[in-house]
């Protein structure tokens, strides 16, 4: 039971990552890999939630061995076989009869996740196979998880489950949305700060004939020799004949010392912008 060490966890359904040619993927699911009976077998426990929130549980154990052996849900096959192929790979067969009427791989990929492949026939006799793809779960936590198991049966406990952790779901859903929002309004804020800095630099490099009055509006201007100068007169003002090579901005100076650009208006208000 060595090579099986990988796959002993409970694994979280990743709804979006499935591929299905029949039925369609559950909501949620959890499945989960334990060793049993001295290590000699392998506990399978699958928890999932349908589309239309309905909670399903599934159970059964498997020993690894390829050999044959019975198996006790005889509405779904008479016996079962499992083997681990290597380190990555365990191969499960349900028969009826000696014919393989599901057959379910658990692959771990190279990225860690579980896949697990489940090939079968529809009632018509088409071969299927649908893929659900799991991540490893840090703690573990009854969740919900794959249409395609055996020994399928809805449960009070699993609806009752489903529910508060749905209400879970939301909850901190709400809380990570708002926390996501502060951190977004910090982004802003801290950036409108950097910008600021940046702007004031610039003006308190520049040349100044007289002391700033906090909140009054400036000009900043670049001159012929690329160099900055601050003045009171605007560029309406100075009309063509400004002898600057360019005008930067219209700032006004804040409380804090820190300078920001401003937009003015028509009647002659100015408004504040990012820089």
């Amino acid at each position: 039971m060595v090579q099986a060490y990988n796959f002993l966890a409970s694994w979280q359904l990743f709804p979006e990552k499935c591929d299905y040619q029949q039925g369609m993927p559950p909501r949620s699911g959890n499945y989960r890999i334990e060793s049993a009976n001295q290590q000699q077998e392998l506990s399978i426990q699958i928890n999932w939630v349908t589309l239309d929130n309905e909670a399903f549980f599934s159970q059964y154990e498997v020993r690894p061995d390829g050999m044959l052996h019975p198996f006790s849900d005889k509405t779904l096959a008479d016996s079962i076989r499992a083997e681990i192929l290597n380190a990555s790979t365990i191969d499960v067969q349900f028969l009826r009869e000696d014919d393989i009427v599901l057959r379910v791989k658990k692959e771990i990929m190279p990225n860690g996740y579980l896949k697990i492949s489940q090939e079968s026939r529809d009632k018509d006799g088409n071969p299927f196979r649908n893929i659900d793809i799991y991540h490893k779960q840090m703690s573990v936590l009854p969740y919900a998880s794959s249409v395609g198991s055996v020994m399928i049966k809805p449960t009070e406990e699993g609806v009752i489950r489903h529910k508060a952790l749905q209400a879970m779901e939301e909850q901190t859903s709400m809380h990570l949305n708002q926390i996501r929002e502060q951190i977004e309004l910090l982004a802003r804020q801290a950036q409108e700060i950097r910008k600021r800095k940046e702007l004031s630099m610039i003006v308190y490099g520049a040349k100044l004939n007289f002391q700033p009055v906090i909140g009054h509006i400036y000009y900043l201007y670049e001159k012929k020799d690329d160099t900055f100068i601050l003045s009171m007169v605007s560029p309406a003002e100075w009309g063509a004949s400004a002898p600057f090579k360019q005008f930067i901005a219209a700032v006004r100076l804040l409380a804090d010392h820190t300078w920001v650009e401003v937009t003015e208006q028509k009647n002659g208000d100015a408004g504040r912008t990012a820089v």
